[in-house]
């Protein structure tokens, strides 16, 4: 399928998705919210992509929701800001449900829904000199993108009232220390350290990711043995997949597994 907003290619189980506006900071139009949302289904819908890297083109990862295209909305703002979410929003679940792991090579400013973005990807990798801010209530609005989900649970409530109320700004060793991202890499090597990434885990078990992702999703969802009887039915069924057999035989057998993601 083709886009005008994004990259996807797709290479020996990874897939890169590539926001690709850089002369307005990778903003999110709202035809960009739908092909993202596209994109996300593809590659839910593919066994063959067992690990996905999310990057922008240019400067920066992604500037937030193109404003200018709601300011352009006049009075019909809300419906064009429902829909815009909305699409995004379904994209999210999709990567956010989907088994392989998603991986955020930040190479530039991750601000408003660009930083929501990071938020929701499961791994986060940035250049030294990335800067991240919420910024959306900065133009009167309130945050979207799952952050109001994704930041609380990842870096707690204090430091996400902060961000969101304050709009303060951090360069990438802070956003490190904060647990924002998972590693902090010299400016231009973001995407060649996520994609490295990307293939050792295209070449792991990838259900089992899958249900890492889910077990962690839910677990300020569920009371303690809520959550353990999920262990207990997830461990269960994996130990029934090709993936939980041929891990367990290269154990006993002390040679490294080969998994095939199923």
């Amino acid at each position: 399928m083709p886009f005008e907003t994004l990259i996807l290619e797709v290479t020996d189980g990874v897939a890169t998705i590539t926001m690709n506006r850089p002369d307005s900071g990778n903003s999110l139009s709202p035809l960009g919210a739908r092909e993202f949302c596209d994109a996300a289904t593809m590659l839910d819908s593919d066994p063959q992509v067992r690990a996905i890297v999310l990057t922008g083109a240019g400067r920066m990862f992604c500037a937030g929701g193109d404003l200018s295209a709601m300011a352009d909305a006049g009075d019909d703002s809300r419906r064009v800001l429902m829909q815009m979410a909305g699409d995004l929003h379904m994209g999210l679940s999709r990567l956010s449900r989907a088994n392989a792991p998603v991986i955020a090579a930040v190479n530039g400013t991750a601000a408003g829904a660009g930083m929501s973005l990071v938020m929701a990807c499961d791994l986060a990798i940035a250049g030294e000199s990335v800067a991240f801010t919420m910024a959306y209530t900065a133009a009167g609005l309130s945050p979207d993108g799952s952050s109001t989900y994704f930041m609380p649970r990842k870096i707690g409530d204090r430091r996400t009232r902060e961000l969101m109320l304050t709009n303060r700004v951090l360069k990438a060793p802070e956003a490190l220390e904060w647990g924002i991202v998972n590693e902090v890499v010299e400016d231009g090597q973001a995407l060649a350290r996520a994609t490295a990434l990307a293939k050792q885990l295209a070449a792991g078990p990838t259900l089992a990711y899958g249900a890492v992702k889910q077990l962690l999703n839910g677990t300020f969802d569920q009371t303690l043995e809520s959550q353990m009887e999920l262990e207990s039915r997830a461990i269960a069924d994996l130990s029934r997949s090709d993936d939980g057999r041929e891990g367990i035989r290269a154990f006993l057998a002390k040679r490294k597994p080969v998994f095939q993601g199923r």
